[in-house]
């Protein structure tokens, strides 16, 4: 498969990700009444990785997410070469969806971006009014066990064809978690993509949801390819 096609496909799934979950929370989760609240959220984002998997994992492997992509390339699943390229691919698609979902949001009367916009953040901008020692570590964590997740579920002797549902599941667990935390956010570019149009204190704490994502991954990664030296040994 060419760089280009993955690429487009990277594109195409961070979209998603971003329209359907952030979509999920602007414009479903606090409806009068009928409003999904965090469990409806937290399945919206399982879902989107869920439906990419089966439909683009065939083609870029679905990372939809810098982090995965830096945990796939720890791991040693991934090449330096287009991990680069992916990220790019990532973000823009990222801001690509929260441009479309900016749009529907803005058609509704009283609508004000300032307010949140899904956005993640930490202190008095954490949906619990949780600090920046929870944030970090919380993000760290989770990111940690997302990519144990996908690197367990994807290795070749776990059973076949099941992991966009385990994958797709830790996603809606991880939220069930740490939404009251964060607004949960363990992809860089999922929190990048809202927080350009939310400005102000989503892009001035930004630096966290770059830096968190990735070292956790980079640990995940680090960890898995222990287990898989102690398997190749015994």
């Amino acid at each position: 498969m060419s760089l280009t096609k993955k690429l487009g496909a990277e594109f195409i799934g961070t979209f998603w990700l971003v329209l359907g979950g952030c979509g999920s929370a602007v414009l479903a989760a606090g409806f009068p009444d009928v409003g999904i609240g965090f469990l409806g959220v937290s399945l919206a984002f399982g879902l989107t990785v869920l439906t990419m998997a089966f439909a683009i994992g065939h083609i870029s492997g679905c990372h939809l997410n810098p982090a995965v992509s830096f945990g796939l390339w720890s791991g040693g699943r991934f090449s330096t070469a287009e991990l680069g390229p992916y990220i790019v691919a990532q973000v823009v698609g990222g801001i690509s969806g929260a441009a479309v979902l900016y749009i529907i949001a803005s058609g509704q009367a009283g609508f004000d971006v300032t307010a949140g916009f899904a956005s993640n953040g930490y202190g008095e901008h954490s949906p619990g009014g949780y600090g920046l020692v929870a944030a970090l570590t919380t993000v760290i964590v989770m990111t940690f066990m997302f990519l144990i997740i996908i690197l367990g579920a994807t290795d070749q002797r776990a059973p076949q064809g099941f992991a966009p549902i385990a994958i797709g599941l830790g996603l809606t667990l991880i939220h069930l978690i740490s939404i009251p935390v964060t607004n949960t956010s363990v992809n860089p570019a999922r929190s990048t993509a809202v927080a350009i149009f939310q400005g102000d204190w989503a892009l001035s704490q930004l630096w966290l949801f770059w830096l968190a994502p990735i070292v956790g991954a980079i640990l995940a990664g680090v960890v898995y390819r222990w287990f898989e030296a102690e398997e190749k040994d015994s």
